[in-house]
């Protein structure tokens, strides 16, 4: 949630209740104007398990980015099933690569960092995917 609303406002707010919110947002970008809808679902164990409601969310999305925490390792450790489970879900109607995308997000805090670079880069590499480090406080 840090990670959208910094996107959306430019503005840094670090506490977030569990809830799940949609956005939508226009951009230009290389003289083209973009509309963005983020459906932003928090990681909880329930909703893990909702099988149909995050089927539901991956069937209205055309991209995904997938935000763990630096910091928390259960957070790094749910994204293979994740991504394997969003890419049978997208990939198997069709022959096109969905785009997904792995964000490590508080970098600013590397003196608590319990998942390291290289293991979020090699994730990546693995699931082909994108991979990015980011702040959202800074």
């Amino acid at each position: 949630a840090a990670l959208t609303v910094r996107f959306l406002t430019r503005r840094f707010i670090g506490e977030y209740g569990d809830m799940e919110f949609l956005y939508s947002h226009n951009l230009t970008m290389d003289g083209r104007e973009i509309l963005f809808h983020i459906w932003d679902v928090p990681n909880s164990q329930e909703q893990a398990e909702e099988g149909s409601s995050e089927e539901k969310r991956i069937q209205w999305a055309d991209s995904f980015v997938l935000v763990y925490s630096i910091c928390d390792r259960a957070s790094f450790n749910i994204l293979p099933l994740k991504i394997q489970f969003i890419k049978a879900a997208k990939e198997g109607q069709s022959q096109e690569k969905v785009p997904i995308v792995i964000v490590g997000n508080k970098r600013d805090l590397h003196h608590q960092r319990v998942v390291s670079s290289e293991e979020g880069r090699l994730l990546a590499l693995s699931l082909d995917c994108g991979f990015y480090e980011v702040s959202a406080a800074e």
